[in-house]
């Protein structure tokens, strides 16, 4: 349905802008998701506008919704109504050229969107249809999403809510488990004296984790290398966008040779890949360089996708909205005797990122925002977030999306990726799961990150670690 005239009047009502949703649009930061789907066959958008009114806007109020300061001067969700035609762009492109050659016109129009900012207003979304053959689609959709509309599970999940299954439309789409497992039961089952030295190493942890925190972002920079240009206004030049796709089978054979989870693995390819960059684009000593990467973590009491009714309850386990907080990993150095040794990266990043989960700094951080807002102020808030940033050299984060190949009106989807753009840092490192594959998209600053060298040593890191884990004893 279209909200317009006294309709829209009688189903408003004004909710108050969450704290991270100021921050994310606010007068230093604008955060946006780009959400990609590579369609099998060519689009055919006739369907587009139905859609968008019947499906998509529907699915929350925000959608339907602008940012505006009430007398108080306090940021609100206010209903108005959509023109579904201001947030429908289909490019044009010259005719007849190779799918290589569609690869760089999507690559500039992607770095296009990603640099403009989305108009304060109308709802902060929009749909581009690229209607031309690369070589990994034969069309693409791409959604534009305001991150102050909802963090990667959220809208994700909105996302999923108006696909099928290709193979069954009448089936629901189905998710790997996202359970790690072991760790809470394994607790109960120790000795008070674990217990005890537990408790001890959760507060050591978290003390010094928190404290680091702070000063990284509010005082200690990154070293300025390969990856970390430290321009002013980064997040206003523009960015390249490049994927690589994994074997999940075969990550999951690294993970069983070496223990831990998936995400140790793939953290452990990054860590390295980017090393391996490094050395190879940078001046003597940049391996070694201190670097900072912000990892992104899912702060839900669940991490199962809900339906979008379940999200919108005022009482769900799991909310729509930004709940998520981050950690600063530091990048493991190497020589190059270690660089030999790719497996390292594997270990150090999983007792690296294992130590911090043991601690409480994620939540304590978000204590410190609200404080800080409550008593200073959304937009400084804001800028503090922006210094949090820009004093690390990457951003991490990852998703799960479906097993079966999904479908969008009858489009079934090769594949599927996502970018959060606007952040003010150099590199940016996204993933998402789909079809026993996993996708890394991968953003950077143009003309300061190779992002082909870059790519290559993300590949080169993954066969290395694979080599190297299934030969292990």
């Amino acid at each position: 349905m279209e909200f317009q005239g006294k309709k829209a009047d009688a189903m408003e009502v004004d909710e108050p802008v969450s704290p991270t949703g100021q921050y994310f649009n606010s007068s230093v930061l604008s955060i946006c998701i780009l959400c990609a789907l590579e369609s099998d066959i060519p689009i055919d958008d006739s369907q587009t506008y139905f859609l968008l009114k019947n499906l998509f806007i529907p699915i929350n109020p925000r959608f339907s919704s602008i940012m505006v300061k009430d007398e108080h001067g306090v940021k609100q969700w206010k209903r108005v109504d959509v023109k579904v035609e201001d947030h429908v762009h289909v490019p044009i492109f010259p005719d007849g050229l190779s799918p290589e050659s569609y690869d760089e016109y999507l690559q500039e129009y992607l770095s296009k969107i990603a640099m403009e900012r989305l108009p304060q207003s109308r709802p902060l979304w929009e749909i581009h249809s690229i209607k031309y053959p690369t070589s990994n689609a034969a069309g693409s959709v791409v959604f534009k999403l305001h991150h102050a509309l909802g963090d990667g599970f959220s809208l994700m999940g909105a996302l999923f809510s108006c696909l099928r299954r290709a193979d069954n439309p009448s089936l629901p789409l189905t998710f790997p488990s996202s359970k790690q497992g072991g760790l809470s039961s394994d607790y109960k089952r120790n000795s008070i004296f674990k217990r005890v030295t537990g408790l001890l190493s959760m507060f050591v942890n978290t003390t010094s984790d928190f404290a680091w925190s702070i000063l990284k972002s509010s005082f200690v920079e990154d070293d300025r290398t390969p990856i970390r240009s430290g321009h002013e206004g980064v997040e206003f030049r523009p960015v390249i966008i490049s994927t690589v796709t994994f074997s999940l089978d075969q990550i999951k054979q690294i993970k069983d040779k070496l223990g831990g989870t998936i995400n140790d693995v793939i953290t452990g390819i990054i860590f390295y890949g980017t090393r391996l960059y490094m050395q190879i684009s940078g001046s003597p000593g940049s391996s070694n360089a201190h670097s900072t990467a912000l990892v992104l973590l899912n702060t839900r009491a669940i991490n199962n996708y809900l339906s979008v009714t379940e999200m919108n309850k005022q009482d769900s386990k799991s909310p729509w909205g930004n709940q998520f907080g981050f950690l600063h990993v530091s990048i493991p150095n190497s020589d190059d005797s270690e660089l030999a040794n790719p497996l390292d990266f594997v270990y150090k990043g999983r007792e690296i990122i294992q130590k911090k989960k043991g601690s409480l700094a994620v939540f304590l951080t978000g204590r410190l925002l609200e404080m800080m807002r409550k008593f200073r102020g959304p937009e400084t808030t804001a800028q503090y977030v922006h210094s949090t940033l820009t004093n690390s050299s990457m951003t991490i984060s990852n998703m799960i999306g479906p097993m079966e190949q999904m479908s969008l009106a009858d489009h079934p989807a090769r594949g599927l990726y996502f970018m959060v753009v606007g952040i003010p840092q150099s590199l940016t490192i996204t993933m998402v799961s789909y079809m026993g594959k996993l996708k890394v998209a991968v953003g950077v600053e143009k003309d300061f990150i190779n992002e082909k060298l870059y790519i290559s040593c993300l590949e080169k890191a993954f066969t290395r670690i694979f080599e190297a884990a299934v030969s292990s004893p």
